[in-house]
């Protein structure tokens, strides 16, 4: 069977929306290392390889938008699609305090490789669909509850963004904010942006407009929970859309 590096649902959608999931499966090719990085399938199940449940939402969300959903189809620690070309971190060797035996000796040939085989293709097709006139990006990930040795993490939903492009992310965090609960974070877990990532290279180099939002894997860790975070966000986002006027 022909290994494809993505997977794209919804094609001819007509929602002027693109959902992406740049850490969708933790999937490793046959091309790589024989299908293994080495690691214990208990290792390749948590968010070093993957964001667990991402998948599910952005699928959904792009059902709720009627719009296409293009999802990576290689684990982050294959290669990071959400990295820039030259990011010293794009082939990690380490991760969260595990060694990727895969990668310890993984030089310049083996990045080259994945970059042809993963990363190049799936860049490629993100840029394919993001040409269509009047696009709106959502990038969809999941993170962990606690990193190993830190303290747990209160928000259930985070949404990141580049401080040179807000103008889905202010209206879409003011929507969550009117729902109450749980505090909805802003850049937070992590911050929206690094050079050359999947933002950076496809929106803002583009004047898309554009909005990342990270979700807690506790809260999306079934299907029906991933089905009902993304029916809740589509009309958050389509109305702020509205608001921002794109």
């Amino acid at each position: 069977m022909t290994y494809t590096p993505f997977t794209l649902t919804g094609e001819n959608r007509p929602g002027k929306w693109l959902v992406i999931c740049d850490h969708a499966t933790n999937t490793v090719p046959n091309a790589v290392n024989g299908g293994t990085l080495g690691l214990p399938a208990e290792d390749m199940a948590r968010h070093i390889a993957w964001d667990p449940g991402a998948a599910g939402v952005s699928r959904a969300l792009a059902a709720a938008l009627d719009c296409p959903c293009l999802c990576s189809n290689f684990s982050r620690l294959v290669i990071d699609p959400n990295r820039g070309a030259q990011d010293p971190t794009l082939l990690m060797k380490l991760y969260d305090g595990t060694i990727i035996p895969g990668n310890r000796h993984a030089g310049t040939d083996a990045l080259m490789q994945r970059k042809a085989l993963c990363y190049q293709p799936y860049h490629q097709a993100v840029a394919r669909h993001a040409a269509r006139l009047g696009i709106r990006i959502v990038s969809v990930h999941s993170f962990t509850p606690a990193l190993r040795g830190r303290a747990p993490r209160p928000w259930e939903v985070g949404i990141l963004f580049d401080p040179r492009d807000r103008r889905l992310a202010d209206p879409l965090i003011a929507e969550l904010q009117a729902q109450g609960g749980a505090p909805v974070g802003v850049n937070e877990p992590y911050k929206g942006h690094l050079p050359g990532d999947t933002i950076d290279t496809h929106c803002i180099a583009h004047g898309r407009p554009n909005v990342l939002i990270e979700l807690r894997q506790d809260v999306i860790a079934t299907e029906a929970d991933q089905q009902a975070w993304g029916t809740r966000l589509a009309p958050l986002l389509e109305a702020a859309a509205q608001q921002a006027q794109v």
